[in-house]
């Protein structure tokens, strides 16, 4: 028995660094912030670092950027059209683009750019680190001259988009954005390694690094104030963001939200972080989320508009691909399809017809699904907060099913508790704490995220 082990306790183990919230930019809304020094700090020394989760591929977006108004002078971080990664200076014309793109709407990257062009070497003039790791592969790689850059200077500088020049506009998710002016530092100043997982780069606290003259930090835990400088600095100035666009989705607790990346069989247009998909064409649209599960209990909500007509609500099979994922029947079973043939509301898979009421424009599902019960798993749906379809079984044995739905001619706003392009005014959270929901999640049902899937099962 160890000796006055009641003096001299264990010691405690720190927890891990938490990041509390994003911002969303959502490109239809011009979504940025910006602000222009008074002065000039150190325009041949900085870094800048930023976590982010892309929203749109495929067309250019300024992670941030300077501009004084014209095309000849500025500096800019974005994904290109063909989604690699540049970063570079405009006068002179100076930049690198990766060989390698970056496609992955359902993780956070963490950028960093470190300048110093009074280094011997090109190489180590501009060093860009993705997820801890520096990129060595460019498909442009210029050289950087050792002259004053249009970063830290009296010219506006943006998050979002690049100062005032262009309409380049980011879509997706920003989070941790740090500008430090006068340093060159490494990536170890922003993130580290998990010791269970080496491979898996992750935020540590940045409150306590030097900013320097023009640095800034933006945390985003002000919804009414989404600008705001934590490191104690001017705050920088909204335009297009309102207190809707705070999100709990953040680098250490990542949400589902809709995947771009499928295949859509009609054409549908997603916006407001990948939360909202509006179908005009008339044919089927499908949505399908970045998250599957095979074990637990989860909850979401869908706030149906438009055309109150054959709407499928369910789970898919994750190995259901090309044509079969388009077709609504191809949910693994227990389907609630709204007002189909003429009025009537069926649950699917069953093959099973029931009248469970009629879904108004503006009402809000429940999505709650069990995968523990029944032999396959259950689904309950709630309509307003009743529950309209009880326990209805699964009719597929699939290892791991992700969140669809089916949509024709209406819009669909779906809410996993990180971000919803609805209005929230109840403000739920799940027993765990996460989410952020118009209604309680059921007892026992959580917001489908990484710290519920680490802490009970998915």
């Amino acid at each position: 028995m160890p000796i006055n082990s009641f003096i001299y306790p264990a010691p405690s183990t720190p927890s891990p660094y938490s990041v509390a919230n994003s911002c969303r930019f959502n490109d239809d809304d011009s979504a940025y912030m910006h602000i222009t020094p008074g002065s000039n700090g150190n325009r041949q020394t900085f870094t800048i670092s930023v976590w982010l989760k892309r929203g749109t591929l495929g067309s250019d977006q300024v992670i941030l950027g300077s501009s004084d108004g014209s095309f000849g002078n500025g500096m800019f971080l974005q994904f290109q059209s063909d989604d690699t990664l540049r970063f570079g200076f405009q006068d002179p014309n100076q930049f690198k683009a990766t060989n390698r793109v970056f496609r992955d709407c359902s993780a956070w990257y963490n950028i960093i750019v470190a300048v110093d062009v009074n280094e011997a070497s090109n190489s180590d003039r501009v060093k860009i680190y993705v997820n801890g790791t520096q990129e060595t592969s460019f498909g442009t790689d210029n050289t950087m001259t050792d002259v004053d850059k249009d970063w830290n200077n009296t010219q506006k500088h943006a998050i979002g988009r690049s100062g005032d020049y262009d309409s380049k506009y980011f879509d997706g998710y920003l989070a941790e954005v740090v500008n430090i002016d006068g340093q060159q530092l490494a990536a170890t100043s922003f993130g580290e390694f998990d010791e269970d997982s080496p491979t898996i780069w992750k935020p540590i606290d940045v409150s306590g690094l030097t900013f320097g003259t023009n640095g800034f930090y933006l945390d985003f835990e002000a919804s009414d104030n989404l600008g705001n400088d934590a490191n104690g600095g001017t705050d920088l100035t909204e335009s297009g963001l309102a207190a809707a666009d705070q999100a709990s989705d953040s680098p250490t607790n990542n949400f589902c939200t809709i995947n771009p990346l499928y295949k859509w069989y009609a054409a549908a247009t997603l916006s407001e972080g990948n939360c909202k998909v509006v179908d005009t064409s008339g044919g089927w649209a499908g949505a399908k989320g970045t998250m599957a599960v095979s074990t637990g209990k989860w909850y979401w909500e869908i706030k149906l508009s438009g055309t109150m007509a054959n709407h499928y609500h369910g789970v898919q099979e994750i190995n259901v691909e090309g044509a079969s994922a388009i077709n609504p029947h191809t949910l693994t079973g227990t389907t609630l399809i709204y007002n189909y043939d003429g009025g009537e509301t069926i649950i699917d898979g069953s093959a099973s017809t029931s009248d469970y009421g009629t879904l108004d424009s503006g009402d809000i599902l429940g999505i709650a699904l069990d995968m523990d019960a029944g032999s396959y798993g259950q689904f309950t749906i709630y309509d307003q907060n009743s529950a309209i379809a009880s326990n209805i079984n699964l009719s597929s044995s699939s290892d791991y099913v992700i969140p669809a739905s089916f949509i024709l001619s209406c819009t669909a706003e779906f809410n996993f508790g990180g971000c919803s392009s609805f209005t929230i005014s109840s403000a739920a959270n799940d027993e765990n704490g996460y989410g952020n929901f118009e209604f309680a999640p059921p007892s026992g049902y959580l917001a489908l995220c990484t710290k519920n899937l680490g802490s009970d099962g998915g």
